[in-house]
Formats: C-alpha cells, sequence, structure tokens
C-alpha cells in the first residue's frame, strides 16, 4: 500500500471517528443529558483532586460516586471489587471460613438477609431483617458489606461478636459466633418423611443443585417413594439456570418456566423445561415461607401457574429481577437489575416495596416484627388491590407480591425467654454439658422432666438472666423517678413490680416449654448425630408445614380439590 492510500484510509478513519463522537455525544444529549453530566462529574472529580485541602485518593473518590449512583438503583445492583465478585461465586460453588449468612447494606446498617442453613449464623438464631449495629465493638453505621464480610470472616475456630438490633427488641442482643468452613451443599438432607412419602430439603440453588436433586429422587423412587414433600423454605435463591433445571426435574419438555422482560430487546427471554422429568406426575407439596427468595419463587410459582402441585406456607419473598454480572476490569464488575421476571400466567412475583432500597430496608426490617393482626389485614388488602391472573386450570393467582400458597400455615413467633436463650447459645452449651453426662443417648431421645430440671439448673450455674419489655420499662421509670428526687418513696411499688414481673418470667418459662423442649432435642441430637438426626427426630416428625404437607398428601381427595381449585 503507497504512501497516498494510507493517508487516505488514515483521513477517513479519523472522519469516521470523529463523526462516531459526535453522534454518540448527540445520541447522549439527547438522552438525559447523560454525557453532560458525565462531564460535570469528571469535572468536580478532578478538581477535589488537584484543589482540595488535603490530599484524595482518587480511587476513593471515583470508588465512592460509583457507589452513590448504586444508591439510586436497587438493592440488588452493586458495584463489586474482585472480592466482592468472588463472595458472590462462593454462594454457588465452593466454601469458605466464616458465619454463613447473606447481608446486605440497607439504610446505613448492614442487615441479615438470610442466614445458611446449618452454619454458625443459622444455628445461632440469626434471622432475616436484624441489623448487625456492632461486629466485635466496631460500630456498622455506614460500613460497607466488603469491610463487614472481612470482619466476620476468619480462620475456623476463632469467635467473632456480633451485636443485633432486632425489629420488636428494645434493647440491642449480642451473640458470640465461633467461624467455621461453610460447606455450600445444595441439598442438606432427603429421605421419607412417612411411608411411600419423600421429602427433600432444598436450601439454595448452586451449580450442583440439579445432580444433587436428581440423586435425592432417584434414591427416593428406589426406597418406593410415591409422593413428594420439596422444602424451599428459606431458600434465597441462586441461579437461574438451576432454577430452569430443577423445575424441569416436575413439568413435561417444553412447559414455559419463566419469561423476563427488560428495557432492552435482548432481556426479553422465555425459558421452558428441558428434556424428559424424572417426576412427570407424582403427587407433591412445596413449602415456602417469608424467606423463600427469587429462584424459589420461580420453581414454586411455575409448578402453581401448572397446576403441577400443592404449595404450602406463607406468602414468598417477592424477589422477581434479574441481574447480570458486567466485568469491567480484572479487578471490578458491576451486578446490574436489567429485567423482571414473570410466570407462565403472566403474573411478576416483584414486590414493588422491594424495587427501592429505603423501602426495601423498612420491609425486610419488619419481616419478624409484626402482630397476626396486623399481618392479617395487610394481607387482605394486598389481595383485594393485587391484579388477578390464572393458572393453566383456570385457578386465581395473583401478581405483584410473591407466590402466594394453596393453604396458609401460622408462623409462630419466638417469646423473649426463647430469643434470648438462643443468642446466648444456653441450648447449645446445655447439649455441650449434658451429652457429657449422658453420651450413650439414643437417637430417638425425648426430653423429660429430668432433662428440664438439669437445664433449669445449667441456667443458674450459667447465670442466665434477660429483661422483657415490662422490665426495661419499668427501669426506665425507675431513673426518671431517680432524677426527680422520688426513688425513695416509690421503691415499695417498685419492688412490688418486680417482684411480678419474675413471677410472669417463669410464667412465660412454663408456657415455653414445647419450644425448650423441642430446641434442647435439636442441640442435643445434632451434637451426637449430626443434622440427619435433626431432620428425622424432629423436623419430619412435628413440624407444623410437615403435618400439613402430610395430610394433604394422604388425602387424594384433597389434593385433587385444591389443583382443581
Amino acid at each position: 500500500m503507497n504512501l497516498k492510500s494510507r493517508k487516505s484510509i488514515t483521513v477517513v478513519l479519523s472522519v469516521l471517528i470523529f463523526l462516531g463522537i459526535f453522534a454518540a455525544t448527540a445520541a447522549q444529549s439527547r438522552h438525559d443529558s447523560l454525557y453532560s453530566y458525565a462531564k460535570l462529574y469528571t469535572d468536580i472529580a478532578f478538581r477535589i483532586k488537584a484543589r482540595y485541602v488535603e490530599e484524595v485518593d482518587a480511587k476513593d473518590l471515583v470508588y465512592s460516586g460509583i457507589k452513590g449512583m448504586m444508591d439510586t438503583l436497587d438493592p440488588f445492583s452493586e458495584f463489586l471489587e474482585m472480592k466482592e465478585y468472588d463472595r458472590l461465586m462462593e454462594t454457588t460453588k465452593g466454601k469458605y471460613s466464616g458465619l454463613g449468612m447473606t447481608i446486605f447494606q440497607r439504610d446505613g446498617w448492614i442487615t441479615v438477609v438470610s442466614p445458611m442453613e446449618g452454619t454458625p449464623a443459622y444455628r445461632m438464631g440469626l434471622r432475616a431483617g436484624d441489623k448487625i449495629i456492632k461486629i466485635d465493638d466496631e460500630s456498622t453505621k455506614g460500613m460497607s458489606t466488603e469491610d463487614a464480610s472481612k470482619l466476620m470472616r476468619g480462620e475456623a475456630g476463632t469467635t467473632v461478636k456480633l451485636t443485633i438490633q432486632r425489629e420488636g427488641i428494645l434493647e440491642p442482643l449480642e451473640y458470640v459466633l465461633e467461624r467455621a468452613i461453610i460447606e455450600l451443599k445444595t441439598v442438606p438432607y432427603y429421605g421419607l418423611a412417612r411411608d411411600k412419602i419423600g421429602y427433600i430439603r432444598l436450601a439454595r440453588f448452586g451449580t450442583e443443585s440439579e445432580n444433587e436433586l436428581e440423586e435425592a429422587i432417584d434414591d427416593l423412587q428406589q426406597q418406593g417413594m410415591e409422593s413428594l414433600i420439596l422444602d424451599l423454605r428459606s431458600n434465597g435463591g441462586g441461579l437461574l439456570t438451576q432454577a430452569v433445571k430443577t423445575t424441569s426435574h416436575f413439568l413435561p419438555e417444553d412447559r414455559e418456566i419463566v419469561s423476563t422482560k427488560g428495557r432492552t430487546s435482548d432481556q426479553n427471554r422465555s425459558y421452558s423445561t428441558e428434556g424428559n422429568p424424572q417426576l412427570p406426575d407424582m403427587p407433591m407439596v412445596i413449602l415456602v415461607n417469608q424467606n423463600s427468595a427469587s429462584a424459589s419463587e420461580i420453581l414454586s410459582g411455575a409448578i402453581q401457574d401448572w397446576d403441577r402441585g400443592v404449595i404450602i406456607g406463607n406468602d414468598t419473598f417477592g424477589k422477581g429481577l434479574v441481574q447480570q454480572i458486567y466485568p469491567l476490569s480484572e479487578k471490578e464488575a458491576l451486578k446490574l437489575t436489567t429485567a423482571k421476571w414473570y410466570m407462565p400466567s403472566g403474573r411478576c412475583i416483584q414486590k414493588e416495596e422491594r424495587y427501592h432500597r429505603n423501602s426495601f430496608a423498612e420491609d425486610i426490617e419488619g419481616i419478624t416484627g409484626m402482630g397476626d393482626d396486623q399481618d392479617s389485614t395487610l394481607a387482605e388488602e394486598d389481595e383485594e388491590e393485587a391484579e388477578i391472573y390464572y393458572t393453566k386450570g383456570g385457578r386465581i393467582v395473583y401478581g405483584g407480591g410473591g407466590v402466594k400458597p394453596d393453604i396458609e400455615v401460622e408462623s409462630d413467633e419466638l417469646s423473649t425467654l426463647m430469643i434470648n436463650l438462643e443468642r446466648l447459645s444456653m441450648f447449645f452449651d446445655f447439649s455441650v454439658h449434658y451429652t457429657t453426662l449422658h453420651p450413650e443417648l439414643p437417637e430417638d431421645f425425648e426430653v423429660n422432666q429430668s432433662t428440664i430440671n438439669e437445664f433449669r439448673k445449667f441456667l443458674k450455674e450459667k447465670d442466665f438472666s434477660y429483661k422483657n419489655t415490662l422490665e426495661l420499662e419499668l427501669e426506665k421509670l425507675e431513673k426518671t423517678a431517680e432524677e426527680e428526687n422520688r426513688l425513695t418513696e416509690l421503691n415499695p411499688y417498685f419492688e412490688q413490680l418486680h417482684k411480678k414481673i419474675e413471677e410472669l418470667k417463669e410464667k412465660e418459662f412454663e408456657e415455653s416449654l414445647p419450644e425448650i423442649k423441642r430446641s434442647i432435642k435439636r442441640d442435643v441430637l445434632s451434637k451426637l448425630y449430626g443434622e440427619k438426626a435433626r431432620y428425622e427426630q424432629i423436623i419430619l416428625k412435628d413440624d407444623p408445614y410437615i403435618e400439613r404437607a402430610l395430610e394433604v398428601l394422604t388425602n387424594q381427595q384433597m389434593y385433587v380439590s385444591i389443583l382443581k381449585g
């Protein structure tokens, strides 16, 4: 190629590049003036870097601006640095050393989304909506999830102290948790709940979910399974591909499972079942609760829309948003919400109040703090306002509020006594003490009065105490009386009230005996025989959700009538 030709090509390329930049700039100007705003951001960043009274780190300056952008979006869109991206991958494969829970920053505080089953966070009783206000006495106000994770992770066997603020509890709760290797198994247990009725616990949707579920089904079929309970309670979701593959075990080939719709055409997709199902028509029940989210809602929603099985439990979480990962460099990535999920009936399971960060924070913090009457009233109002859709068989289902179960199960709230026994590890510590004294306990061990007497003695030796709401309010009143120099004359009344409160605490212990016995049995059996015994001797024997599922699956007429509406 001669010099003249090369010059001509250079000129053409220069013109094309200029026109491209001009067109892009003009397009940006037409679309919300993004270019001019980006220029404004750059100008401010350069001026701060050059003129601010103290030296400013360029990375901190830019990253804070990016994180400010993310604050205007939904709570699931995130700017990820490499370590955060690695942690995201850990939830779908591998293992790590830590506490075992998903966290987000909401309203300036680190908040628990979901503790993973079988982990220290799960065993200690942490729950969705708990605000982690301190980590080892360091305040988390304004702390990033990355920094919080760094503080909570560490070598297995070491401990970390978390201070928790829980809705409905006036005083902060302190937990000391021992870090452990977190094995991210997706099917922690399966077995026969009753003769010919199988039970599978699917804890999350990871890379091995399809294979682990297939193995569980094959094994249960060899044991004579004729119907199935699939437990998705507190399953926070995971990989969309695994949601599709696991659902394909239960529906015929080429049935739509879920579709996505976004602002751009490339986000509009439909996902259908693949291959021949393992269980195309076996009677099945799916268990869900308020912490069943994302991929769990896809599976349960598709099963409901195709009238394939009965959904039992509570309204699910309501996360119907699709995130995509966009690598930005070797060290950063963007997790961005690009579409919404829609079920085969056409309904969207996204709860609108969970679309924005602040309202989402208020909503998740209230999960455990709402009374039954208020919850019932809101449910009725939501149902009246919700859009109506229809399953393939003509049953009514509702959009805009998660997956509503076919049969509702009332969820129990822990008493103040139970919360404090759990947070202070009294059941766990007692199980260690008790099994040392009684190492030959059988797997069908039951808690009797003698065990309760030993537990009471143990609590006394440990100086276990707690303050209920009445006691906390009384202390405030005493403080006010002292400030107004009335404490001496009011002391006799305060002493009477303290005595009455102690009587009420004793009554609370007696009223909580069923839960106390269950928790002692849980930790004793887990200590001696592992998680398998916890499922077989506790969950499958007296769990109200399981009991309701067994009632439906052992009554064919009831099962069919529910699916026919």
